[in-house]
This record gives structure tokens, sequence and C-alpha cells, in this order.
């Protein structure tokens, strides 16, 4: 069984266009969980229009964060956290899958723990503005490369269970559950980067990632922010010991 997981919030410009693309691509036992922030706009409504049994919604309850991640990161993980299915890719609110996106991603989680594939870069109307993401970041796996230069991207991920048992729960703030889910999977697991773009990655104002390329914050919160993921990692690497 399959398990789409999506965090949404004030969505309703792109989440039909994204829910379809998706759902085009899964069986009649595979489920969509999609864990919404309390939007106050129609993104429920819209999900609710399309009336498929394969989507369940949960209402998160909406936190005071300090940093804007974390509010995805947490909205993600209740997602995760009610999941059922043995394989686990992750969607944002905004993006489309390309076709057979899932069939390709599964013939290679038969040998991997985690997928991370490429996209293209897209703007608000699809129009293609990078052609790999991977070779906009220098993506490379390595856990002190990705610490200093994260090149997971949730949006791109799918993993086996096993994978969210040794991730959650997640650090309580100022860690991002890509760089997270990734590290963790590198920690413990195989991983694969998949150079093949499986879905458009729309980057503009309303997209919240902890990759999305050239960052707000100042050198004090980089440096901070590298080490608590590196405290975080050490730590649970002795808990799981």
């Amino acid at each position: 069984m399959i398990s789409v997981c999506v965090a949404t919030f004030n969505g309703e410009k792109y989440i039909r266009e994204q829910l379809t693309s998706i759902l085009l691509q899964l069986s009649a036992d595979d489920e969509v969980v999609v864990s919404d922030d309390s939007s106050t706009d129609n993104t429920l409504d819209i999900i609710n229009e399309l009336q498929d049994k394969r989507i369940r919604v949960l209402h998160h309850q909406k936190e005071k964060y300090r940093y804007p991640f974390d509010y995805t990161t947490h909205n993600i993980e209740n997602a995760i956290n009610h999941s059922r299915g043995d394989i686990i890719f992750l969607a944002d609110q905004d993006d489309v899958w390309l076709p057979d996106k899932v069939k390709i991603i599964m013939s290679y989680l038969e040998q991997f723990d985690l997928v991370l594939s490429d996209c293209f870069v897209v703007d608000s109307d699809l129009m293609i503005q990078h052609p790999s993401y991977f070779a906009l970041l220098d993506s490379k796996q390595g856990i002190l490369h990705n610490i200093i230069k994260n090149s997971y991207l949730g949006c791109c991920m799918a993993f086996r269970r096993k994978i969210v048992e040794y991730a959650l729960p997640f650090p309580k703030s100022m860690v991002a559950h890509d760089i997270w889910l990734g590290l963790i999977a590198e920690m413990r697991g195989d991983v694969y980067y998949l150079k093949t773009p499986t879905l458009l990655y729309r980057r503009h104002s309303l997209n919240v990632s902890s990759s999305s390329g050239r960052s707000p914050y100042d050198l004090r919160f980089k440096i901070i922010y590298r080490m608590k993921i590196l405290w975080c990692l050490l730590k649970k690497k002795y808990l799981m010991s």
C-alpha cells in the first residue's frame, strides 16, 4: 500500500491540479493523507469536491512556531503519523506530479529505503525555469555535505516504513522535515538519488522549504541551524544504538 502525505495551508490555487496528478497514479488500495493546518480559504472545499475515497483529511492543530518551516514540518509529521502504507511519498500542495512518477520510483524502492528524485523547477505557470534541481543545488549524498548544503527536498522523496520508525518523532523545533528524513535514511538505510525528474516543482513566494535556494536567514542562524541538526542526529544515533 502506498500513502501519499500532503501538508496543506491555504492552498486553494493549486491543490486540485496537484491531487489530480497524484490520484491518477494510485491504485484503489492506496491513500492520500492530507493534513490541513487550519486553512482559511477554499482548500478543504476543493478537496471534498474531488469525492475520492482514497483521500483522508486530518485537521492539524496549528501551534505557534518561531520559524516558517516548523509549521510545514509538524503538519507533514501529522500526516505521516496517520499514514498506513508500507511506502510513503511526500507531496507539496502546489506541485504537479509527472506521469509514471509512482511507477518509476517504486521500481527503485525494491532496492533502496529512500529515493530522492530530481525535478523540473518551474514558475507559478509551470514554465520551466531550470531543467534540474539536482544541478541547481549540486546535489550529492553524504551527511556532512547535506548538513552544509541540503539536497533533500520533501516533495521529491519516497521511502519505506522503516525510515518512519527511525525518524519519528521529528525534533520539536528548528529542524526541517526533509533534511531530517534524508539524513536519518543515510544513517539507517540505503538512499538513491534518481536523476530522472518526476515532478514539476513550483518555486515561488508561496513555497516553504528548507531547500529552496538562498536562505533569508542570517549567518548566525545558519550556523546555529546546522549545529542543531548535528546535535539532534547525534542524540538520535545514541538512542538508536
